[in-house]
């Protein structure tokens, strides 16, 4: 299977290259297990969700610790049959999901929430998840959204996405969960995602 995320950073300030490049060092720890891209419009990023979504989360966190009002553009893909399978993509957690039901799969989500780790810095979300294909993938979808409104991170529904708030560490891996548990193990599944921290306006 192939997974990965583009990525685009936008800090809302002209000290914006300093902004980014301490985004940039948090993924340090990641480079030798993901592979990350970088051109003038986005960051490619590849691998196992594992190491990904907290390679995303830490870039994020670390570049909302400042006052500046930052925001973050992002769209996760699994299973895209356009791509070709990469190894380094191998994720036990949705080995294990093709079997296990719906409800097995919520708990399951819940728990990986409520043991994330703290980060100490609040973040907004609002996203969409697309299960594609046919068949039931709306019980898909619905079974996703009753698993956010538990998850300590939903905040409010709008037309065509969710928003969450929270600590990083928790909305984070609230995405993460909502990626993997939800819709086939072998299926495409997209999420589409703006983060944002430090807003003037939050609503």
């Amino acid at each position: 299977m192939f997974i990965g995320a583009q990525v685009s950073l936008y800090p809302m300030t002209s000290n914006f290259v300093d902004v980014i490049m301490t985004g940039l060092d948090a993924l340090s720890p990641y480079k030798n297990d993901l592979r990350i891209e970088t051109d003038d419009m986005s960051t490619l990023m590849v691998g196992a969700p594992e190491l990904l979504f907290d390679a995303i989360r830490d870039l994020f966190a670390a570049s909302a610790k400042g006052p500046e009002h930052v925001t973050m553009h992002v769209t996760f893909s699994r299973g895209c049959p356009g791509e070709p399978d990469d190894p380094n993509c191998r994720c036990e957690t949705l080995e294990k999901a093709q079997d296990q039901p719906l409800k097995d799969r919520q708990s399951l989500a819940a728990e990986a929430v409520a043991q994330a780790p703290d980060l100490g810095v609040a973040i907004d979300v609002q996203f969409s998840l697309y299960v594609m294909g046919s068949g039931d993938h709306m019980d898909e979808i619905y079974g996703c959204i009753d698993f956010l409104k538990t998850s300590g991170t939903f905040h409010k529904s709008k037309n065509f996405c969710t928003r969450l708030r929270g600590d990083a560490g928790a909305v984070f891996e609230t995405l993460r969960q909502a990626f993997l548990r939800f819709g086939p193990a072998e299926g495409h599944v997209t999420i589409d995602m703006t983060a944002s921290a430090n807003s003037p306006s939050l609503g």
